[in-house]
């Protein structure tokens, strides 16, 4: 006679720490573009570990809770992060005269267009989480837009736009890692994220 038994293994909601990751790099990030602090030197290991490498943890736990929109939220702008701080590096001469020549800002523009068209469909998606979180894709959304402006050349304040649209992007990310571990700890609505808006679902 077999007998099968099934192991259930429970993760904890891993969106309060890649919410935190996106609220550290943003928090950094911006204070460059906004001309508080100077150069990227500092900026690059926030994006790597937490832009990059906190995200890419959270993803990887919501896959496990079989969440495939905060898998691939995650996920996604996890690899973001890595590549822009690739981007910074090779700016930077890190990898070498040649690579830092070769640079085309034209690239790193359709980039950031390509993902503005992931951020939008992910917006629509969140709409059906709460409005804090659908706040944050919107700021995303507007970020996406401003750098890829900039990295054409296209508007001369697209630059600060994007750095106080961060700056944003920051604060609402504090806030949506502190009421998933705040909500979670108390049992109750310690910290309101708001409602889904039910149009979807």
């Amino acid at each position: 006679m077999n007998n099968t038994q099934h192991v259930k293994i429970v993760v904890a909601d891993p969106s309060s720490l890649g919410l935190f990751g996106l609220a550290m790099v943003t928090f950094v990030a911006s204070t460059q573009k906004l001309g508080i602090t100077t150069g990227l030197s500092f900026v690059i290991p926030w994006a790597i570990f937490l832009g990059a490498f906190a995200q890419l943890m959270a993803a990887s736990l919501d896959f496990k809770h079989n969440n495939i929109f905060g898998a691939t939220a995650f996920a996604g702008y996890a690899f973001f992060w890595f590549s822009v701080a690739a981007c910074w590096l090779i700016k930077l001469g890190v990898f070498g005269q040649a690579l830092m020549n070769g640079i085309d800002m034209g690239q790193l523009g359709f980039g950031f267009i390509g993902y503005l068209i992931f951020s939008l469909f992910m917006t629509i998606g969140s709409m059906e989480t709460n409005k804090v979180l659908f706040i944050i894709f919107v700021l995303i959304d507007v970020l996406l837009a401003m750098l890829a402006l900039d990295a054409f050349g296209a508007a001369h304040w697209a630059h600060a736009v994007a750095g106080y649209t961060e700056l944003a992007i920051s604060l609402f990310s504090f806030y949506g890692s502190a009421a998933v571990v705040l909500n979670h700890h108390f049992g109750r609505a310690f910290l309101p994220t708001g409602k889904p808006f039910g149009i979807f679902k």
